[in-house]
């Protein structure tokens, strides 16, 4: 799992690892042409930067120096074609770079989000949804952005650099390596500076981002903030974060104000050298004033492409880790994988052959199945062994946290026993593809989520090819048209991001005509109507029994009142299953269902008590 802090240290003390970057070979091969077009325009950049003080030193000694336009023209004409030149380079070079990082960010996002749809059902319940948005949208941009301009810009600063250094030599050997010597300077001074000042930049975005939480944090936690009146706490610590933010801004600040006068010495030291050198040289009759004058240019500019190639170099560092925790999401196994030979006969996620698919009837065996997490060490079955004939209604109760949900994601497959096997209609399920089984599944959540569109569109994904009229029969089945009822547009009502302009409990009826609409051969309804409301929940009562039948279901309960009718009852109770049977058997018992079921009953009349 991603640690901010983690993730800055790293980015302070790493340097440039090849390693790291091969990864990256197979997103950039599509683009070899683009990446070849970039490379060759920014040569050609280099090149022409470096000719035009060479036009500078040509205009001196022949127009100015000897005080005539004889050949003008011409000198005119080669100076646009040059002008020209580098702006169809800048041209093409923008739009290549642009497409290279467009298309490597699709890229990259594209296979992030395919490779998540294979990842199993523990691995979102135990990664922080933040933690893949940042892998998926912040990283692939960084990478793409760095991938298309900042390489390729050493490129451009190494040609300058080497190309000038040689125009130099051409036109004057002995003052070029005299300018030269300053170059290690400069190299020196920019290799200090930029690290310090980017681990106080870095130190100061990591400030900020934790800022952000606690500002976040603190609006949407005000009221809990007020209720426990700990508003001079919250000030404090968000005090201490400003001060501590402002203290490492000032140190970026203070590193910036020293290094920038540092070069600017160097760069000034370099152009006096030229200038007294060369100016001598230009009254001893030994130098063109021509040359004095693109040897004053070449001596200022050089300083520009060291400097870009240090700090670049800080960025490509910086955006390693960024790399690294893409290629670790890429990287990630399913716990779950169907078998080459199902994969062979039975397709995949994407490429489905349901014409081999065979009908499911719904009945379920548990065969002597032992379970525990991947990330836990203690056993939640142990041995476990259960036979749920086709159209069964199993009722799972226990107190918060029991572990419930287990027996249930064992029976849909998000998690697979440790040992034993688990049968659909007699046949091992790990013979069958996961798609197969899922495609059969109906299962509305505790808090259920609606996508970013309309009522008609949410309960339609529950079957994209179903016409409207079957959409509103599969509302009207579980009473959601009721929802629909009190929209303004009725089914063509948007219902907002996660579903949030509805209600918890209307959020739950469609997302009960979604699961209907699917006509699936298994039903989980986990605590399913805990969020809605008494007099919605008696609606769902009898719709639900009357849809459930002839169906294997699964009911966590919340209410122990909703699953009287059950025809098996499961206790759960520290993970494990401690009683089972109907309704009636297990109140005669005198167990630990008929102390939840009583405790409970006491609640409600309570609760109904103080109602009146």
């Amino acid at each position: 799992m991603g640690n901010p802090n983690h993730d800055d240290a790293v980015q302070n003390n790493k340097s440039f690892q090849l390693s790291i970057w091969k990864r990256l070979f197979p997103f950039t091969k599509p683009y070899r042409g683009l990446l070849l077009l970039i490379i060759f325009t920014n040569i050609m950049i280099s090149v022409v930067d470096v000719s035009l003080p060479l036009f500078q030193r040509y205009a001196v000694d022949h127009f100015i120096e000897q005080n005539t336009l004889s050949g003008f023209k011409p000198f005119i004409a080669m100076y646009l074609v040059a002008i020209v030149v580098q702006i169809l380079n800048f041209v093409f070079y923008t739009l290549s770079a642009m497409k290279v990082e467009m298309r490597m960010g699709r890229d990259l996002k594209k296979a992030c989000f395919t490779h998540l749809q294979t990842l199993s059902f523990s691995y979102y319940n135990v990664t922080p949804v933040g933690y893949i948005l940042a892998r998926v949208m912040s990283d692939t941009n960084k990478i793409a952005a760095i991938t298309a301009w900042d390489l390729i810009d050493i490129l451009w600063a190494l040609s300058y650099v080497t190309f000038t250094f040689i125009s130099m030599a051409v036109l004057n050997l002995k003052l070029a390596l005299l300018v030269m010597i300053i170059v290690p300077v400069i190299a020196v001074l920019t290799t200090y500076f930029q690290k310090k000042i980017l681990h106080w930049n870095r130190k100061v975005r990591s400030i900020n981002s934790r800022i952000t939480g606690a500002y976040n944090e603190g609006i949407m936690g005000a009221k809990t903030s007020k209720t426990l009146v700990i508003e001079d706490r919250n000030t404090q610590e968000f005090a201490e974060l400003t001060e501590e933010m402002q203290s490492a801004s000032v140190r970026a600040a203070a590193l910036n104000a020293v290094y920038i006068p540092l070069v600017m010495l160097a760069s000034s030291a370099a152009t006096a050298i030229v200038l007294v050198i060369g100016g001598n040289r230009v009254l001893e009759n030994a130098m063109l004033v021509g040359t004095l004058s693109a040897f004053t240019t070449y001596a200022v500019s050089i300083f520009e492409p060291i400097q870009q190639m240090a700090r670049v170099l800080a960025n490509i560092i910086a955006v390693q880790p960024n790399i690294e925790r893409v290629m670790e999401l890429l990287d990630k196994k399913p716990n779950i994988v169907d078998s080459p030979e199902v994969i062979a006969k039975y397709g995949d996620s994407f490429e489905p052959k349901t014409e081999n698919w065979e009908p499911i009837k719904g009945d379920i065996e548990f065969d002597d199945v032992s379970f525990k997490y991947p990330d836990g060490e203690e056993e939640v079955l142990s041995h476990f062994s259960l036979k749920i004939p086709a159209g069964t209604n199993v009722a799972i109760v226990g107190e918060t946290g029991a572990g419930k949900s287990t027996l249930v994601n064992l029976a849909c497959r998000f998690f697979e026993p440790t040992s034993g096997r688990i049968l659909i209609d007699g046949k091992d399920y790990r013979e069958r593809s996961q798609l197969w089984l899922h495609s059969r599944l109906g299962y509305v959540l505790q808090n259920p989520h609606l996508f970013s569109g309309t009522v008609m569109e949410n309960i339609r994904y529950g079957r994209l090819d179903a016409t409207d009229e079957e959409v509103k029969e599969a509302a009207k089945a579980v009473s959601a048209d009721t929802v629909v009822e009190h929209l303004e547009n009725g089914y063509d009502s948007d219902v907002g991001e996660g579903g949030d302009k509805l209600s918890t409990g209307e959020k739950q009826l469609i997302s009960f005509a979604r699961a209907v609409l699917a006509d699936p051969a298994i039903f989980v309804l986990d605590e399913a109507t805990s969020s809605i409301d008494t007099q919605t929940e008696q609606l769902i009562q009898n719709a639900t029994l009357r849809l459930l039948e002839g169906r294997t279901s699964f009911l966590i309960a919340h209410r122990l009142s909703t699953i009287r009718q059950a025809d098996l009852i499961l206790v759960v109770k520290d993970g494990k299953i401690v009683e089972q049977g109907k309704h009636e058997e297990l109140l005669k018992k005198g167990g630990y269902y008929h102390d939840l079921y009583s405790k409970q009953f006491q609640e409600e009349e309570h609760a109904r008590v103080l109602n009146v």
